[in-house]
């Protein structure tokens, strides 16, 4: 049985639309200044109309795939976590099964909201772990420009859509993830805390619910920086408390993309050197489940990472949920 679950390559795609700041200017009652100053977002991108989450995802899929230099018919699992995804059913993940041509995974949707990608790493670390499974594509991917209300200046400045890839397989080695932590509380499943209200069984579509714009997300702000500072440093540290680490040992911190004033925020209270945490929400925004799989994808790829290194990801979203994973590289 193996050992570890290691990430053995890594892939993203970030649309080419740009939406700026002084974009924005022109459809909401914001400014440029505002922007930066409350949330450290200069620009996001922004699929094209015909691309569906899917398309994201496949894209990074297929980088991450040639990174590891595998075939996809080695593929044994497919995991897609996505808060927009292609449909109700069939699931994301099987359009990206088709897409990358791994025909002999199963493919299955995660729904942890901006956790989805972490949640997906600690499923993949678990199944790798139990000799049942050798090769699993984990992605975390969203198209949230669709889901949007675009006259809502405290949401639609924050997001943008991305995807990101990875592969997982075990491994002997003394590498991989070292420590998967996840949570969640349900006693915040208030959809007008961070959610989109309507769509789904408990309201469904009809004109009332679309005339009242509750088919876009619905965030009180204020409220989720409070918990995200909270909760984020708790998760960090039950990974390191996990394994026998503590943040001096940590080579790189990748904190989930939310805004940079929680990016800071979990940085000092974790008491991380801040040349040690990884930021580009100022080219990216809030990409949901995307946000920490595109920064490792990025530092990999950029260097700023390199064999051997601790790299820990950290994350939060509606739900609640979170998590955190140790990563040696």
């Amino acid at each position: 049985m193996a050992r570890h679950a290691a990430i053995t390559g890594t892939g993203s795609y970030l649309p080419e639309g740009v939406l700026t700041n002084f974009d924005l200017e022109k459809l909401v009652d914001t400014s440029d200044e505002w922007i930066r100053q409350r949330t450290g977002i200069v620009e996001r991108r922004i699929a094209d109309p015909d691309m569906a989450t899917s398309d994201l995802c496949v894209r990074a899929g297929r980088q991450a795939i040639k990174a590891a230099e595998i075939d996809p018919l080695d593929i044994e699992m497919v995991i897609v976590g996505t808060a927009t995804p292609d449909t109700f059913f069939p699931s994301t993940a099987c359009y990206v099964q088709q897409g990358i041509g791994a025909k002999n995974a199963c493919a299955f949707d995660l729904s942890a909201a901006c956790a989805g990608f972490i949640y997906g790493l600690d499923l993949a670390d678990g199944m790798i772990q139990s000799g049942r499974y050798q090769t699993i594509l984990v992605i975390g991917g969203e198209v949230f420009n669709k889901i949007l209300d675009w006259e809502d200046r405290n949401t639609c400045v924050l997001f943008g859509d991305a995807a990101g890839a990875a592969i997982v397989q075990g491994t002997d080695e003394e590498k991989g993830i070292l420590a998967s932590y996840i949570g969640s509380d349900g006693d915040y499943a208030d959809t007008d805390l961070l959610g989109i209200p309507a769509g789904g069984t408990r309201l469904p579509a009809s004109h009332e619910t679309i005339d009242n714009r509750m088919h876009s997300i619905k965030m009180r702000g204020r409220e989720v920086f409070k918990l995200g500072t909270r909760i984020m440093p708790e998760a960090a540290q039950r990974a390191l408390d996990m394994a026998g680490l503590t943040i001096d040992d940590i080579d790189l911190l990748i904190p989930h993309q939310a805004n940079i004033r929680i990016i800071e925020a979990v940085g000092e209270r974790i008491g991380i050197d801040p040349e040690k945490v990884y930021i580009n929400v100022d080219k990216y925004g809030n990409t949901s489940a995307a946000t920490t799989i595109v920064a490792l994808d990025e530092a990999l790829r950029s260097g700023r990472v390199k064999p051997g290194d601790l790299v820990l990801l950290v994350t939060f979203g509606a739900g609640l949920t979170w998590g955190s994973t140790l990563i040696k590289i």
